[in-house]
């Protein structure tokens, strides 16, 4: 089989994150805050297209976190959303966003299979084994409380999954969580869709050095990160393969920098703090994702970018955090924006030329 793009480039993969939700990643009750309608979306994917970015990354969510804008209260479905921009665009790679819990596995392996047609082998599967509990109850399911149970089920579905992908017979399955018969795929993707999962507890983190192609996790602090990154790589190499590690970063670029620290705080002081409380409290609550004690540092990141790396300054300054996150040992980041239409062209052209001069591009 041949490998998809996104696993033979070499250089720092570059996506985005989040577009397919109100807000995308800021939590904030400005004006301009991204609008996560087809029409955005579509201009948003065809200028990252035109640009070379990487990939495009959604949030799979079905209710909001309250506050004065219900943050992510709005949110295209992820199947849908990626399969429409698959067919509009040429080269990026568009993932899906799945969790297990919610999409029987037979059904998931005929969609991406089907985009992987439609884009000509582009698409990407992030795999959810799930962690916010009210959306569970919104759909009239049971969030399991261990880790264990979870990652256990997440593991069948994905076995299940890629058999179809990959088996030419029809099989019969009798495992713990689905009891299948004389099941098949057809059609399959000619080669395996690029997978990627977050996870922040020991068995999370197992089941994506065993099954993904990249790991998601937050770089808080960069010299704790480097650690981090080496011990989930070598996770990776004791089950002989190779796992990468993404992170996430939110992009505040201003020709100078006082403009962008001037930004910084006014999105700051237009958070949507109810908002942003909610989704700190669940995140603390139902995942492992984050590290406990660094909680006001994280808060106010939770406003700004969802927990996400801070890109602020000059264009220069910019490519400088991007370059660190390479030489911590990151594969890669996903980017958001205020207003991912309007402020991605300044970064493609003063930030993108710094990145390609220096290599990593």
């Amino acid at each position: 089989m041949t490998k998809p793009s996104l696993l033979t480039h070499d250089r720092f993969l570059l996506g985005t994150f989040s577009s397919n939700c109100a807000g995308g990643m800021t939590v904030s009750k400005l004006p301009e805050r991204w609008v996560a309608n087809w029409d955005n979306n579509l201009k948003l994917a065809r200028l990252l297209d035109d640009a070379g970015i990487d990939f495009m990354l959604p949030i799979a969510r079905w209710i909001g976190y309250g506050g004065d804008t219900d943050f992510h209260g709005g949110v295209l479905e992820t199947i849908t959303w990626a399969t429409a921009l698959l067919a509009s665009t040429r080269n990026i790679t568009v993932f899906a966003t799945i969790h297990t819990v919610a999409n029987h596995p037979v059904v998931v392996a005929k969609q991406i299979a089907t985009m992987a047609q439609i884009g000509g082998g582009r698409v990407g599967l992030n795999i959810v084994a799930g962690w916010n509990k009210p959306e569970y109850e919104a759909l009239g399911l049971t969030l399991p409380e261990d880790h264990e149970t979870r990652y256990g089920y997440a593991q069948e579905w994905f076995d299940i999954v890629r058999k179809l992908w990959t088996s030419e017979d029809k099989f019969d399955w009798d495992g713990t969580y689905f009891k299948l018969h004389a099941t098949y795929g057809n059609p399959r993707p000619e080669s395996m869709p690029p997978i990627l999962n977050a996870a922040g507890s020991g068995q999370g983190r197992a089941f994506a050095s065993q099954n993904a192609n990249f790991l998601f996790t937050p770089a808080i602090d960069l010299a704790r990160s480097k650690d981090e990154v080496a011990e989930l790589k070598a996770m990776g190499e004791k089950n002989g393969r190779k796992v990468d590690v993404m992170t996430f970063s939110h992009v505040v670029c201003r020709p100078t920098e006082a403009e962008a620290k001037a930004r910084w705080q006014e999105i700051l002081d237009n958070a949507d703090w109810e908002a942003v409380d909610n989704l700190v409290r669940l995140q603390f609550a139902h995942a492992q994702s984050f590290p406990h004690d660094l909680l006001a540092l994280i808060r106010e990141r939770m406003a700004v970018g969802h927990g996400g790396f801070p890109l602020v300054g000059t264009p220069e300054q910019v490519a400088d955090s991007i370059c660190a996150l390479q030489s911590t040992g990151f594969r890669g980041t996903t980017l958001s924006f205020v207003d991912y239409v309007e402020e991605f062209p300044y970064f493609r052209d003063e930030v993108l030329p710094i990145l390609h001069a220096r290599g990593i591009r």
